[in-house]
């Protein structure tokens, strides 16, 4: 029996007592988050809001098992939080300047009620290229009358995880959530009502493709209303990312059990949790990438050599946490080997980069801080 066809659905419980402690951890870590944001220099509490929303961007895709370019990403964020930033890249694509704008939507206007219109609206924005070579995605509406099944396996012996209300009955049902959202109960927990949040809608799954980017997207609103900021500091797509698996298994287990919802709330609180210990890290490392700017702002540098050290101070990064060679850097600034060699060079001897311990044929370089 899935969770869905108990008798007193969706009539949630879960025991408060047992949330308690993370919930407390959580406000705290919340409060360290914003303090250290607001405390930042200059301009550096919009690289965090940049980084968080480049994060989310990319690992809200990498769930659902797409890669997006990371340049493309950035150069999205950038333009559309209105960021002029030297040797970031100017491509964009159709798809990274929708789902960012996916994403900010979905935390800004926060009075603003959902609606079945704007779910759909958000489902068409992760589909701008249409629905795809098989066509067989309704976007920007609701799913057709066929069964809907998360499954994995072979074609000829799938594994079926979970089967989603049946459509004769799913308008119903998202209306029900849809009011329930705009309007929860009193005095239930803010945080409570975003793991709640996700796990209903990703159960209605009400399109064809894309319920995974949706829900996520109306948890961080959920999660923004709670908090009453628009503004995102940190990415819990990126910590669910980082236990992609256990999301999965912890799902299958709530929407097969009962209506007691503990303990899918407490992974979810668990993971939300993670994410701000996360975003203290990543906000200082994005510091640390102010700081460096503030102290090469006379540094005479050419565009490719701010590119290459944007990336390898960018928090997105994490390819180059072993350095940089010749032919990495020949790769990301599309120059010959020579060249590539001459730039770290001058990078060095400016005090951009410093060699690391080895050498040989594949000297590595890093970005000198402090």
């Amino acid at each position: 029996m899935y969770i869905w066809e108990q008798r007193n659905w969706p009539c949630f419980e879960w025991d408060e007592s047992a949330l308690r402690p993370t919930l407390n951890v959580i406000r705290l870590l919340q409060g360290r988050v914003l303090g250290k944001t607001e405390a930042a220099p200059g301009q550096a509490d919009l690289d965090v809001e940049m980084d968080a929303l480049i994060q989310n961007a990319l690992r809200t895709s990498e769930i659902e098992g797409e890669r997006l370019d990371v340049g493309s990403v950035r150069s999205s964020v950038a333009r559309q939080l209105g960021l002029d930033r030297a040797g970031l890249s100017t491509r964009t694509t159709p798809e990274t300047e929708a789902l960012v704008e996916l994403l900010l939507q979905s935390t800004h206007q926060l009075d603003e009620p959902l609606s079945r219109q704007q779910l759909c609206l958000w489902q068409s924005m992760l589909f701008v290229q249409g629905p795809g070579v098989l066509g067989n995605v309704r976007v920007g509406q609701l799913r057709g009358d066929h069964p809907m099944q998360v499954v994995s396996g072979r074609l000829d012996r799938p594994n079926v995880h979970f089967e989603a209300p049946p459509r004769a009955q799913l308008d119903a049902e998202l209306d029900a959530f849809i009011t329930w959202f705009n309007y929860p109960p009193q005095g239930l927990d803010t945080l409570v009502r975003a793991g709640i949040a996700h796990l209903w809608l990703i159960t209605l799954h009400p399109f064809d493709d894309g319920n995974g980017r949706v829900t996520r997207a109306v948890t961080d609103r959920a999660l923004a209303q709670a908090e009453r900021q628009s503004v995102r500091f940190y990415s819990l797509s990126a910590a669910i990312m980082s236990r992609r698996n256990a999301y999965y298994d912890h799902l299958e287990s709530a929407q097969k059990g009962s209506l007691d919802i503990t303990p899918w709330l407490l992974w979810f609180l668990d993971t939300l949790k993670e994410a701000l210990e996360q975003a203290l890290l990543r906000i200082d490392r994005v510091l640390m990438k102010a700081a460096f700017w503030q102290q090469h702002a006379t540094t005479v540098l050419i565009e490719r050599q701010v590119k290459v050290l944007n990336r390898l101070l960018d928090t997105a990064g994490e390819e180059f946490t072993q350095g940089i060679n010749a032919r990495k850097y020949q790769s990301l600034a599309k120059v010959s080997k020579a060249t590539a060699t001459r730039d770290l060079a001058e990078l060095v001897e400016k005090g951009c980069l410093y060699k690391l311990p080895g050498g040989g044929r594949s000297t590595r370089y890093t970005v000198l801080l402090g």
